[in-house]
């Protein structure tokens, strides 16, 4: 006789709280809570096993959260049978508002049991440690965008209005920051703002820099000079889809990718009450944000024109690639003026439609359905 037991863990920085189910009883025992530390886990499985007759398989899982995947790979590494549940796709919620450790730990093995989820894609370690390298490149973006803000608050606070246009950053914004008659404290303050806004410049600029190098390894050259197709998919936004990805193989349809990075309509029908909103958003947060930025690109410029860059980025494609990619880049930006010219649509609302169309390219294009 063999008994599968699902075991819920509800995973927390410091402490996890774990719970097993299994058909044979219909119930969640053995609750426990123990120091975040995957050997006592391992511990909890053999004496649950102990309760039961006969051979026992385990089959563990924990939403995904702050621990990553280290607790995946720890005790698959123990050949312990490890899911990372999606969040957003577990049926199996609280319906009395009384959210715990325990009941988000019993929902966890009750999802598990009646497979009412959707796994989370692992990455290898490469593509985990390229993964990391890219999203603490766009950190340092985002205290680039915060030290920039803060700058031109300052300023503003002085009294100081830069009247060389609406650009900022550039050459001669940069010599007016420079120039500027400040009281010596204000002066200093500023100077101290200005040398960390160069520091991060010149950082990201080196990151940019290590990033290209890794997109043209033999194992990311090919796709990523197939993203680089369209437009906005540079390397980073490139690189960045085909380590959080993966397999893309994995997703049947393009309506079903596009789903996974929360860029399609939610809805609340019923019979014929029909109430549609908003982008789910669920999903990869991180690349829905890449694929709004690179939507942007459609919001300007002329339909079938391709830039200097785009041409470059194209060389040594093959002709069904970019044949594919222009008729997406066509008609994504003709969609866009369309949406905001001919019928009013919101212009950040027609932004994410063009964000999820080309989703839909991308998944295309990268399994071969070119056609």
């Amino acid at each position: 006789m063999n008994t599968i037991v699902y075991v819920g863990m509800d995973v927390h920085k410091e402490s996890y709280t774990l719970c097993c189910y299994c058909y044979d009883t219909d119930l969640v025992e053995y609750r426990q809570t123990i120091p975040a530390d995957y050997r006592l886990v391992l511990k909890y499985m053999e004496r649950v096993r102990n309760r039961y007759e006969g051979d026992v398989t385990f089959v563990c899982g924990y939403e995904a959260g702050c621990v990553g995947y280290s607790l995946y790979h720890q005790l698959t590494d123990h050949a312990v049978d490890c899911k990372i549940l999606a969040p957003t796709t577990m049926a199996i919620t609280n319906t009395n508002r009384v959210k715990t450790d325990r009941k988000d730990a019993a929902n966890i093995a009750r999802c598990l049991a009646f497979h009412t989820y959707s796994e989370v894609y692992v990455p290898d370690e490469q593509d985990n440690q390229v993964k990391e390298y890219i999203r603490m490149r766009d950190d340092q973006k985002l205290a680039l965008k915060k030290v920039k803000q803060q700058i031109l608050a300052f300023v503003l606070r002085q009294g100081k209005r830069f009247d060389g246009g609406k650009t900022y950053w550039t050459i001669r914004h940069m010599k007016w920051l420079y120039g500027l008659e400040l009281a010596p404290l204000d002066k200093e303050t500023l100077s101290e703002y200005l040398i960390t806004y160069e520091y991060l410049v010149e950082k990201i600029e080196r990151l940019d820099r290590r990033i290209e190098e890794l997109a043209s390894e033999e194992r990311y050259r090919e796709k990523v000079k197939k993203l680089g197709c369209f437009m906005g998919l540079q390397t980073h936004t490139a690189l960045s889809m085909l380590v959080e990805i993966g397999d893309f193989e994995r997703f049947a349809k393009a309506q079903k990718f596009a789903g996974f990075l929360g860029l399609v309509p939610s809805e609340d029908s019923s019979a014929d009450d029909i109430n549609r909103y908003g982008i789910t958003k669920a999903g990869n947060r991180h690349l829905r944000r890449l694929m709004v930025e690179a939507a942007q690109c459609y919001t300007r410029g002329t339909v079938g024109h391709k830039s200097v860059a785009l041409k470059k980025r194209q060389e040594g494609c093959s002709p069904e690639v970019i044949a594919y990619a222009d008729k997406a880049n066509e008609r994504l930006r003709r969609r866009f003026y369309r949406l905001t010219l001919h019928n009013g649509v919101n212009r950040n609302k027609a932004a994410t439609a063009i964000a999820r169309e080309l989703s839909c390219f991308i998944w295309g294009m990268m399994t071969d359905n070119v056609a």
